[in-house]
């Protein structure tokens, strides 16, 4: 019998994998047996994280410096990894930025910034991987959006919105690849606990727990291991989802 959620034999690509949340991913999709790029726009960071999860979980854990906001790029990357591993099965999308500011106050440049990498960086990403996915009748695609995609959040209009665009975008892709036994689905985190977060004014902090039912914050892992079910066999009818994880937070 197949062991529960085993990621044996799957080859999985993590795109902003260095730290935090992707970092959380890379280590627990390694544990589960997959071979894992491990995809950062800082090469030192990613080589430093691939070397050090190869070393706990003996899985081949490879990495690669990306800038998932150039098509060019995120294609050298996938071709990358297909040379090094021979497929692809799993696409994490988790690449993301914040520009956080009030509408007023946002510059343009801000604003393309978060959209480029937050939002255009799955795309190409995804572009860049789906052609091979399809060949082999098989395939996971995670895209990483947030609570404040599906709410939307004052001072985040252009990161509110490139989450809620990945939701659309989840939904399309979805659509698209069904028939092909391919699943794209999303995760929306609340509030976690990692270096994005630990800088806020603890007014904000404050805020947040009070909208939490669950009364803590998140952890890195609390995501990873959402991420680690859509991306298994046993969510293999799942598909065009928005899994929220935060603790209560919008509902």
């Amino acid at each position: 019998m197949t062991e529960f959620l085993s990621l044996q034999n799957r080859v999985a690509v993590v795109t902003g994998g260095a730290q935090g949340i992707g970092r959380a991913i890379v280590e627990l999709l390694a544990q589960r047996g997959a071979s894992v790029m491990v995809a950062d726009l800082t090469a030192e960071k990613a080589e430093g994280a691939a070397q050090e999860i190869a070393a706990q979980t003996g899985c081949k854990v490879v990495a690669h410096s990306v800038n998932v906001a150039d098509s060019a790029s995120a294609k050298a990357m996938i071709d990358s990894a297909v040379e090094q591993f021979g497929k692809v099965d799993i696409l994490v999308n988790n690449a993301g930025i914040t520009r956080d500011n009030l509408i007023m106050r946002i510059s343009e440049a801000d604003w393309d910034a978060v959209l480029d990498i937050n939002l255009k960086g799955a795309f190409n990403c995804s572009q860049a991987v789906i052609r091979s996915m399809m060949k082999q009748h098989y395939g996971r695609i995670v895209n990483l959006s947030s609570v404040s995609g599906v709410s939307g959040q004052a001072g985040q209009t252009n990161y509110s919105s490139s989450k809620a665009g990945l939701i659309g975008f989840t939904k399309a892709l979805a659509k698209e690849v069904g028939s092909r036994n391919i699943t794209v689905n999303a995760v929306a985190p609340g509030f976690i606990e990692t270096r994005l977060t630990v800088n806020l004014p603890q007014e904000i902090k404050d805020i947040s727990l009070k909208l939490t039912p669950m009364g803590r914050f998140g952890k890195p892992e609390d995501i990873a291991y959402a991420v680690a079910y859509l991306v298994s066999e046993e969510a293999s009818f799942v598909t065009g989802v928005t899994l929220q994880v935060d603790g209560g937070m919008v509902m």
